[in-house]
């Protein structure tokens, strides 16, 4: 109960403090919507760090609620605070605010939401991708504006304003730059590698004609896949995603042209023991010719041997696909750190 009390009192002070606040000079008022401004940058840049380096999808959704609530927090001062020299540059500042918040509350939600469905298909993924370049893309230029509208007040009212190379802006748009490199890159992997989803969908259903469908333009992306990403030109000449990814590319068409086949065969094989097997279980004992039983014990040894087949062949996929994916989301992770600032 003491603890509720002291915090309305404080709550009640502050509003108080907030609607008598006058500023003497622009600087002082400068001074006060950058306070304001600078807790939103520190958060916005966390979540852009969290975006980049961070795996956990609720942590980066954590940081986009502190955000808002930051935002949300600076709207209400700056709206019961007097402006200065009239009130063009507040309501300029209150507008920034008021579209960041929704920037946040809309498109970065559904950003949240569509990554969820993303990696269902390459058309999930590119629209995913696309909105989050937009959504960046008005970011920075509603930032770009609101530190414009700043520097033309300081220079109105003379005041010298000593920009570095830290500014949320900057660091916002090195940051656009290397995700669309990241992005552009993992999409032309992302195009190939649905059609590996989709062809062990038909390996697990044990659909013949939809194994070699898949495969056929699995192997076909991978090839094309090649052919595009000689000729990307990489972020400050850093190769190391695109060496991944060639790797990979060169699995799946390994994968397609080497291995599926003799995994159709084994099918095949299945099928035709299957029926042979079912042949011979309706025949009675006393009518099963000698040639009938020599060729069901011939199938049982190839069955036998085509099952340890494939079994090493599913291992030794399993282990390289683990190894080129594992080095391309080292890669991936990497690519980010080196580039995306980190303070």
């Amino acid at each position: 109960m003491k603890l509720f009390k002291l915090f309305s009192i404080l709550c009640f002070s502050m509003t108080l403090s907030l609607f008598s606040q006058n500023f003497k000079a622009p600087v002082e008022y400068l001074d006060f919507i950058g306070k304001e401004q600078e807790t939103i940058s520190k958060n916005m840049w966390k979540y852009t760090q969290a975006v980049a380096h961070s795996k956990s999808d609720r942590n980066i959704e954590q940081k986009r609620k502190t955000i808002i609530k930051s935002i949300e927090r600076a709207i209400t001062k700056i709206t019961k605070a007097q402006g200065f020299d009239g009130d063009t540059y507040k309501n300029q500042v209150l507008d920034y605010l008021n579209f960041s918040k929704d920037l946040m509350n809309a498109d970065y939600a559904k950003i949240v939401d569509m990554k969820a469905i993303a990696e269902q298909s390459y058309d999930a993924m590119e629209a995913y991708m696309l909105t989050r370049k937009m959504a960046d893309k008005k970011m920075v230029e509603s930032q770009s504006k609101y530190e414009a509208n700043f520097n033309q007040f300081a220079k109105k009212h003379k005041i010298e304003i000593i920009e570095g190379d830290s500014d949320l802006s900057k660091k916002m748009e090195i940051s656009n730059t290397v995700f669309e490199d990241y992005n552009a890159m993992y999409l032309i992997f992302f195009k190939v590698y649905i059609n590996e989803v989709y062809l062990w969908e038909a390996v697990e259903r044990k659909d013949v004609a939809a194994i070699q469908q898949n495969a056929n333009a699995l192997n076909q992306s991978a090839k094309e896949g090649l052919n595009i990403i000689q000729a990307v030109k990489n972020y400050k000449d850093d190769a190391s995603v695109t060496k991944a990814t060639k790797e990979a590319f060169e699995f799946f068409i390994d994968e397609s042209e080497n291995n599926i086949p003799a995994i159709i065969d084994f099918f095949v094989l299945n099928e035709n023991m299957a029926k042979i097997t079912e042949t011979i279980e309706k025949t009675p004992e006393k009518k099963r010719t000698k040639k009938q039983i020599e060729n069901y014990n011939k199938k049982v040894k190839e069955i036998n041997k085509a099952v340890s087949n494939y079994n090493k062949i599913n291992t030794k996929l399993n282990t390289n696909r683990q190894k080129v994916l594992h080095n391309l989301n080292v890669a991936n992770d990497n690519f980010l750190a080196r580039h995306i600032p980190k303070d």
